[in-house]
């Protein structure tokens, strides 16, 4: 298997060389922090046993914790899903795609942080229309929107899913009301009020519409049963970087050649590119700092949990099933020595072999440079 690391300690610096110009410190921070990820000689944990008779220590390479690297966060991911299950009703649910076209890249790359922004508003304002204008709701609605930059073939490619549950609640008269079939909403009319909405918002915020922007946008409506597969498809992208480290099948001749899952043939396909362009690939996805991917609206907001409690509750309706509270903890280290449960006692900490290094010795200054 190829690890991301050794690609990024390859090509860093022809990458950082070609692309200048367009490099932001939020890259600098995900180039230095998966480069680093599990490093032998990069800072440790150290472990211990909680057995006393055995008490043996252990120092474990750091993780880097950075939401782009694949390694990291398979624990938050999970907890994410589960966390998203629990809030499951019993309704028909929809995975709602909105889609900015190509045209408008440019724009959102120059402008992400306020773009995304302006994405989820306008994402909540047309789902929130359509749910209380709509014959059979007419009422509040709910839905969890999670943000996705990337096409398969790790290309730009903003949009966001949404993940809403065919039901509102009717505060007025307090009902339940839920529909069902192929489609929540006709999505030729989300796609133009949707597209309208953000165009509108551009202007507001003295952007400039780009010329050529097309006037028919995409919005995919799909039914997706009981959500619980939705919930765990849009998981399993969510902490762990736009590609995974088993997909990189070939770096060599200063070339990378990945596969990608191709959504028509079913099939895996790949594609080849130079190191310095699949690192500008991954870094097209890299989030501003302290931006949320992922959030949720409506009677599924965070603040609502003893709502969907009183739903569940009211309704019947158990979202695990007969595996109720049966969540997976984080895993434990395993003693090497008696394979007792290992706790941390420290951390961000260099080993007794680094320690031992000449350059450790040295004034704080002078040893960072003698590291790098």
């Amino acid at each position: 298997m190829i690890l991301i690391s050794s690609i990024i300690k390859e090509f860093k610096g022809a990458f950082l060389k070609q692309y200048h110009d367009s490099i932001l410190p939020s890259h600098h921070r995900a180039l230095n922090a998966m480069s680093a990820c599990r490093e032998e000689n990069g800072l440790h944990m150290l472990a211990q046993c909680t057995d006393h008779d055995c008490g043996k220590q252990i120092y474990i390479p750091h993780s880097c914790g950075h939401r782009s690297c694949p390694h990291c966060q398979n624990h938050e991911s999970q907890a994410w899903i589960e966390n998203e299950q629990a809030k499951i009703l019993p309704a028909t649910y929809y995975l709602i795609t909105f889609t900015i076209p190509r045209r408008m890249a440019g724009l959102v790359l120059a402008h992400q942080r306020k773009f995304y922004s302006l994405m989820f508003a306008c994402v909540q304002a047309v789902l929130k229309e359509f749910t209380a204008n709509d014959r059979k709701l007419g009422g509040n609605a709910g839905f969890t929107a999670v943000l996705h930059t990337h096409s398969r073939t790790l290309d730009f490619h903003p949009h966001i899913h949404v993940l809403m549950p065919a039901a509102s609640i009717d505060m007025e008269n307090r009902l339940w009301r839920v529909k069902d079939g192929k489609y929540i909403f006709s999505h030729k009319a989300l796609a133009k009020v949707f597209r309208a909405k953000i165009l509108q918002a551009v202007n507001e915020n003295g952007m400039v519409i780009p010329s050529g922007c097309p006037k028919k946008w995409v919005v995919h409506c799909k039914n997706v049963g009981s959500g619980e597969k939705a919930v765990t498809y849009l998981g399993r992208y969510l902490y762990r970087g736009v590609i995974q480290e088993r997909d990189i099948l070939q770096c060599k001749n200063g070339m990378v050649t990945f596969r990608y899952h191709h959504a028509k043939t079913g099939c895996y396909r790949t594609r080849t590119v130079t190191g310095e362009k699949f690192l500008q690939l991954l870094m097209l996805h890299v989030l501003p700092r302290g931006f949320r991917r992922t959030r949720s609206y409506g009677f599924l907001h965070p603040c609502s949990k003893k709502m969907i409690q009183i739903l569940q509750a009211v309704l019947r309706f158990n979202p695990f099933g007969k595996a109720a509270g049966a969540r997976k903890k984080r895993p434990s280290i395993q003693c090497p020595a008696c394979g007792k449960p290992m706790h941390i006692i420290g951390v961000m900490i260099p080993t007794p072999e680094q320690r031992s290094r000449p350059a450790y010795n040295l004034p704080l200054r002078i040893r960072e440079e003698a590291v790098m």
